[in-house]
C-alpha cells in the first residue's frame, strides 16, 4: 500500500469535491442543503488555500480523504484560532487517516503561530466528536436544536484545543505559503506511517 500525504492542487478539487457530495446529499454533518458548483468549490478551495493548509491523503494513487483549516471568525482579534474540518471516501473510514492528516495540520498550524483550534461538529456524529476528544479537543459548547436538514431538527458541538501557551506579545500567524517546502513536506511524512 502506497500512502501519501502533501498539499492539495488545484488537479485535486474535482476529487476533493466528489468525496464532498455524499455528506451534502446524505447526512447533516454538513447543513449545506444543496451540493456546491465545481466553480463555487473552487473559489472556496482558493480563498482558504491563499492561508491555511488544505491536505490530502492519497492510498494507491487515490485521494482518499481531506482535510483543511480557515478562519472561525472575521474580526482581527479572532486571527489566531482556525476552524478545522476533514472529509474522508466511505471506503476509507476506519483507517486512522483522520488522525494522521489531523496530526499534519495541528504541526503546521503550530508552525504558522496560531493559538487555537475548533471543530464545529453536527452533535449526532459521534464518530467525529469521537476522534476530536482523542485527538484532545474539548467541548466547550453546545448548540441545541440550531440546524435543521432532512426534516429534523439538530445540535451542533463546538470543540477546542489549545496548540500552546498564550502569551501577550505575539505576533501575527503567517500565511502555509510562508512556511518553507522542506518543512510542510517532512511534517506530512512524518505521520503517513499512521494509515492502516
Amino acid at each position: 500500500m502506497s500512502v501519501h500525504i502533501r498539499v492539495a492542487l488545484d488537479s485535486d478539487i474535482p476529487a476533493l469535491l466528489s468525496i464532498y457530495k455524499p455528506y451534502v446529499e446524505g447526512t447533516a454533518f454538513t447543513f449545506e442543503y444543496a451540493v456546491p458548483s465545481l466553480n463555487e468549490f473552487t473559489s472556496r478551495f482558493h480563498t482558504i488555500a491563499k492561508k491555511y493548509p488544505w491536505l490530502v491523503c492519497e492510498i494507491d494513487g487515490k485521494i482518499a480523504g481531506y482535510a483543511y483549516a480557515g478562519p472561525v471568525f472575521e474580526r482581527m482579534a479572532y486571527q489566531w484560532n482556525a476552524e478545522l474540518s476533514i472529509y474522508l471516501a466511505p471506503e476509507y473510514h476506519k483507517r486512522k487517516i483522520g488522525t494522521a492528516l489531523y496530526y499534519c495540520l495541528f504541526d503546521l498550524l503550530y508552525l504558522q503561530g496560531y493559538y487555537k483550534i475548533i471543530s464545529i461538529i453536527t452533535s449526532a456524529n459521534t464518530v467525529s466528536i469521537k476522534l476530536h476528544e482523542a485527538l484532545g479537543f474539548t467541548e466547550f459548547a453546545c448548540f441545541k436544536n440550531i440546524g435543521y436538514k432532512f426534516n429534523q431538527w439538530h445540535d451542533v458541538t463546538w470543540l477546542e484545543k489549545d496548540l500552546r501557551d498564550y502569551q501577550e506579545n505575539v505576533n501575527t500567524p503567517i500565511s502555509i505559503h510562508e512556511l518553507p517546502a522542506y518543512k510542510i513536506t517532512k511534517i506530512c511524512a512524518k505521520y503517513e506511517s499512521l494509515i492502516v
